[in-house]
């Protein structure tokens, strides 16, 4: 079954979450802020014994990488992305450097490309948990780290996974800024001007 992903990845399910956010007790917005997390859950071929090489996780998660991007790309409906973040849990059965194998410089790349570019490192957040654990994908400026308005989370539980065995692997991107951020720093217009 073709699942846009490297065969290398047994997947059993894909997990999708949108937010509209129109206020955070400020005045309605015009436009609405709107963050989307993504996520693969898939069996983790290392559970429950000690692996040293962990490349067969990594080798193939450009295309991992590439999916995730495409599918939170179609989530934001349009709206460009600004930000972005990725991150995942691996089941009480592995380990979390099962979760940062597949999320290495390689996926991190194939994201890039598939969300329509960014020059900043990409923001990560992983851990060893059980299913319906909750888990915190950060979010930053997709250019330029240090910008403040743009920090922020998108949170994803999935109630029966990562199953002991298996690994759920996630990113986040959002359209914008945090909804009313007036808090001083670096601007994304400032940050742009910087690197033209």
């Amino acid at each position: 079954m073709n699942t846009g992903i490297d065969d290398t990845y047994k997947v059993r399910k894909w997990i999708s979450v949108v937010e509209e956010i129109r206020h955070e007790n400020g005045p309605d917005l015009d436009q609405p802020l709107v963050k989307a997390a993504v996520g693969v859950i898939f069996q983790n071929p290392f559970a429950g014994q000690w692996v040293s090489d962990l490349s067969p996780l990594t080798a193939p998660s450009d295309s991992l990488g590439t999916e995730l991007g495409r599918r939170a790309l179609q989530l934001l409906g349009g709206r460009e992305v600004q930000s972005y973040g990725k991150g995942g849990i691996a089941g009480i059965s592995g380990e979390q450097d099962h979760v940062v194998a597949c999320v290495t410089s390689v996926f991190g790349d194939a994201l890039r490309a598939a969300v329509g570019g960014g020059k900043a490192w990409i923001s990560s957040a992983t851990k060893t948990a059980a299913a319906g654990t909750s888990i915190d994908i950060p979010l930053a400026f997709k250019d330029e780290l240090y910008v403040r308005s743009h920090y922020d989370a998108i949170t994803v539980a999935v109630p029966d996974g990562p199953r002991p065995d298996e690994l759920l692997i996630l990113i986040g991107v959002a359209s914008g800024a945090r909804i009313h951020q007036r808090v001083a720093g670096l601007t994304r217009d400032e940050a742009l001007a910087n690197l033209a």
